[in-house]
């Protein structure tokens, strides 16, 4: 009876967290989402598979399905700088975001993007998710803080280039995926996006008894 107790005790307190799931207002340090380009409706999506041009890193894509693992994103700190877990992110705040699946942070650089010829867009690091200046990118709203409900921009921090959707598709291995690109205005086409499905970071410190805030992944 006790252990029948615990289970329904646990849960109750599982079934509140998922219901209050939209209370969670704002992006945090330590926040793992997906994020949706608003006029594609695809995800920010990345994989163990590499370009067959441009820089060779491992390519970063869109896809149109909201249950993808691959699909998952950790807001960290931008190379050199710190936040605390759980502290909501400023607009105009320098940010990486590393892929969960492979620990790679989003990245670019000059190379041009296979499909387009934008700039190319990839994932950077090493095994414990460290690379260079390239993976830095600034949170861009018009906010005081990068907002859950509210779109953002993505201005990579090394070549002042916006995070964009290039609404072309990739073949085989990938087929159907989006290509992902820099373009240079932020008013150009498929640059804005939204945080979508993840786990959210209540604000301030996490006692060890506290629990994020999680939506359905």
């Amino acid at each position: 009876m006790y252990k029948l107790i615990q289970v329904l005790l646990f849960m109750s307190l599982y079934l509140m967290q998922i219901s209050n799931g939209s209370k969670a207002e704002f992006v945090t340090c330590g926040t793992i989402l997906k994020l949706i380009n608003t006029d594609l409706r695809l995800r920010l999506h990345s994989h163990d598979v590499k370009y067959g041009s441009g820089s060779g890193q491992q390519s970063v894509t869109a896809v149109d399905v909201s249950d993808d693992n691959n699909s998952h994103w950790l807001v960290r700190p931008a190379m050199g700088e710190t936040c605390k877990r759980g502290e909501p992110i400023k607009c105009n705040t320098n940010i990486r975001l590393q892929h969960v699946g492979t620990k790679k942070n989003l990245h670019s650089h000059y190379f041009s993007s296979p499909l387009s010829g934008n700039q190319e867009v990839s994932c950077y690091g090493d095994e414990d998710g460290e690379g260079d200046s390239g993976d830095n990118w600034t949170v861009v709203c018009n906010n005081d803080y990068w907002r859950r409900d509210t779109p953002v921009k993505l201005r990579h921090v090394d070549t002042a280039a916006y995070l964009a959707g290039s609404g072309r598709t990739f073949g085989r291995p990938i087929n159907g995926q989006g290509e992902i690109v820099g373009v240079s205005s932020q008013y150009g086409t498929y640059t804005v996006w939204q945080a979508k499905e993840g786990l959210f970071i209540h604000p301030g410190e996490l006692m060890p008894h506290q629990h994020a805030i999680h939506t359905e992944l």
